[in-house]
């Protein structure tokens, strides 16, 4: 053992424990014995940030991709592509003639229909098949999916293109919650969702920038939009080419010495929630179906991120009706941008400095996005009115509230198959709420601000307080049950990679 250099541990006797059950059992079985070890803090340190090195750059860079993809088509139809595609329609039996955005509301929805439809296909193929491979093949496909959109000629065509291309995204997510789970301690993993999620934010203004240097165009074979989406394809192929390096668990990590395999396992056992098991278990998964609280999690999500369906796809547009020229909307994406970053990083931080903060932290973060709402509706709207745009501004503390709801219903579970299942759950209502966004805007409402629009998100934050507030004394009685349980230090030890979900396991604890 190297004195500074490598984890105080004592080996196992046994090099190699994989023929135990490797299935049935988590995967850190493999490695680790049933009794906790003791470890070196130093050591444990040193690892946390390889590990961190590696993997958070790689998850920002992601889904920073797959946010860009879905929001430069907000950006799209300011260069032409509604007239191109034939995305609106004006109705001239009207008087004054009235233009309907319908065609443009289904292309942002159909695009989350997709991900409905390849989630729990391509989480299966996740949880079943090695990590790296299953993500490097989507995440080409995907590239090649969204250069494709520069071929586009028909609304009809760009419908079914943003169905595939939803359909391969669907995998980014649920890889990246499943990764922070098998990886982090409960205390690390809000800090930890809250950086890659956080790429909502830094892409906005990545993407806004890039934008705009693409609207400065002149001429070319091409229409500027689709310049836009050659780019994003391009750059999500050589993204995915980098995906086959991400390794299954900590259990092979390849960027880990062994002896920082057997700390990065064994420093997860105290928070019962295992490291990775690839058999898909039936009793997990009726439990999960049965669980209260990943439902509680789950309409949170789908309330909460109805503001991303809106903003995504009609931010631009939405900005512009204030009395904006198209250049100026782009750019004032920006403010919303750094909001989202800023906040989702400040809030991650200090759920992982003070314990069970994250349910207050969320509901505190919910409050200015109602007010964000009602200042852009209620306000004057003229141009380049300064109200409506500072609501648009604050209703980026969505992006908080939405990261605090993935590190809140991804710590509070255990078992592989359980957390894929929470995992898809999660991002099931996060489609629904991108599909519901949209659909919310109806062009004809537009002298009246849009009152579906701001209304419904409205209501939907409201409801997400009321099951945080419901979710918060719920978790919080059954932690105080379990503490009044007979306590078995060995016992606990032992428990802690069975592949036990989070109510088969007495000694588990719920993060609020």
């Amino acid at each position: 053992m190297e004195k500074n250099h490598g984890p105080v541990i004592e080996r196992p006797d046994h090099e190699d424990r994989s023929s135990i059950q490797t299935l049935e059992k988590d995967a850190a079985a493999a490695i680790v014995p049933d009794h906790a070890v003791q470890l070196d803090k130093a050591a444990e340190r040193r690892v946390l940030r390889k590990i961190d090195i590696f993997l958070i750059p790689l998850m920002w860079i992601g889904y920073g991709l797959v946010y860009y993809d879905k929001a430069i088509l907000g950006s799209a139809v300011l260069f032409g592509m509604t007239k191109d595609l034939q995305l609106s329609v004006v109705d001239s039996s009207s008087t004054p003639p009235k233009t309907s955005t319908e065609r443009l509301s289904w292309a942002t929805s159909l695009f989350y229909f997709g991900m409905l439809c390849g989630l729990y296909p391509l989480t299966f193929l996740l949880q079943r098949f090695t990590m790296g491979k299953v993500l490097g093949v989507v995440v080409i496909l995907w590239g090649l999916v969204a250069m494709l959109t520069a071929t586009v000629t028909s609304w009809r065509g760009l419908f079914a293109q943003r169905f595939f291309l939803g359909f391969v995204e669907s995998i980014m997510p649920t890889a990246f919650m499943c990764i922070i789970s098998n990886y982090y301690t409960q205390q690390e993993q809000a800090l930890r969702q809250s950086w890659w999620f956080s790429a909502t934010g830094g892409w906005t203004i990545i993407g806004g920038a890039l934008n705009y240097a693409f609207a400065q165009i002149e001429g070319g074979g091409l229409r500027r939009w689709q310049y836009i989406y050659l780019l994003a394809g391009a750059l999500t192929v050589m993204y995915g080419g980098v995906c086959f390096a991400i390794p299954n668990s900590a259990v092979s990590a390849w960027f880990l010495t062994r002896e920082e395999r057997v700390v990065a396992v064994e420093r997860l056992r105290k928070g019962q929630t295992g490291v990775r098991c690839q058999v898909l278990k039936k009793s997990q998964l009726k439990e999960a179906v049965l669980d209260v609280k990943i439902w509680v999690v789950t309409f949170m999500m789908a309330a909460a991120y109805t503001v991303n369906g809106a903003v995504s796809g009609f931010g631009p547009l939405i900005v512009s009706t204030f009395g904006y020229t198209p250049l100026e909307a782009i750019l004032l994406q920006f403010p919303l941008g750094g909001v989202v970053f800023i906040f989702i990083l400040l809030t991650g931080y200090l759920s992982s400095r003070i314990p069970h903060i994250r349910l207050p932290l969320l509901i505190a973060c919910c409050l200015p996005v109602i007010a964000g709402c009602a200042m852009i509706w209620r306000s004057t709207w003229y141009r380049r009115a300064p109200t409506p745009v500072a609501g648009y501004t604050i209703i980026g503390f969505f992006g908080p509230v939405v990261s605090l709801v993935i590190s809140i219903g991804m710590a509070n579970v255990a078992g592989a198959t359980k957390k894929s299942f929470t995992a898809a759950a999660i991002f099931v209502a996060y489609c629904v709420g991108n599909i519901v966004g949209p659909l919310l805007i109806k062009t004809p409402t537009l002298e009246r601000h849009y009152p579906e629009l701001w209304l419904g998100l409205i209501i939907c934050y409201c409801i997400v307080i009321v099951l945080a507030m419901f979710l918060y004394i719920l978790l919080w009685r059954e932690n105080k049950r379990r503490d009044g349980l007979p306590q078995d230090e060995a016992e606990r030890d032992a428990y802690a990679f069975r592949d036990l979900t989070d109510k088969e396991n007495r000694y588990f604890r719920y993060v609020l």
